[in-house]
């Protein structure tokens, strides 16, 4: 899993950091989904394929969501985040 910060423009447009973009053309369209508070972005070259694992991965980061909010969140350092991430 790869991980990196971008900002939003003032007309609203992101920009894919150039590290996460590799295999990606110019015009490629992608498919975005609002879940509550987060975002999830998915080319739609791929949904057939990943879709049903890109839900699951939704339901599971929304319930994490939830478990933090209600103060059951699980305290980790970073490298324990990411190895953590690679079970999902």
């Amino acid at each position: 899993m790869e991980i990196a910060i971008t900002k939003m423009s003032s007309k609203g447009q992101i920009v894919i950091p150039s590290e996460l973009r590799e295999g990606m053309k110019e015009g490629e369209q992608i498919l975005v989904i609002k879940n509550g508070h987060q975002l999830i972005l998915k080319r739609t070259s791929e949904l057939d394929k990943n879709l049903k694992e890109d839900l699951e991965f939704a339901r599971r980061t929304e319930e994490a969501l939830k478990r933090i909010e209600e103060g059951k969140g699980i305290k980790m350092n970073f490298d324990e985040f990411i190895e953590e991430m690679k079970k999902w």
